[in-house]
């Protein structure tokens, strides 16, 4: 996951599948994975970035959870997500 600011105030989201990944039907139905599950993740992403994710050849073979799970790994380590409401009431209480 490469993240950028932008000057838009909302998110981009670009996905890359090289041929290493795979022949043309597998790029393709690793692209359409990588798109849903972005889309459910939407919402949360801060605003202002500009998103770019490259897929690797071990993503041709995960199964569905593997690859969100993946997904929400890589967008968190990069701080890509905004805080639920929830997260952010968790952590006031900690304080």
């Amino acid at each position: 996951l490469y993240m950028v600011p932008n000057e838009l105030g909302r998110a981009r989201i670009g996905i890359t599948v090289s041929s290493r990944v795979g022949n043309a039907v597998v790029r393709n139905r690793v692209r359409r994975r990588l798109v849903e599950a972005m889309r459910e993740r939407y919402a949360r992403l801060a605003p202002g970035y500009d998103l770019l994710l490259v897929a690797r050849p071990t993503s041709a073979r995960a199964a569905w959870g593997e690859l969100s799970a993946a997904l929400d790994s890589v967008l968190a380590r990069a701080g890509a997500t905004m805080q639920a409401p929830a997260d952010v009431q968790a952590e006031a209480n900690r304080a």
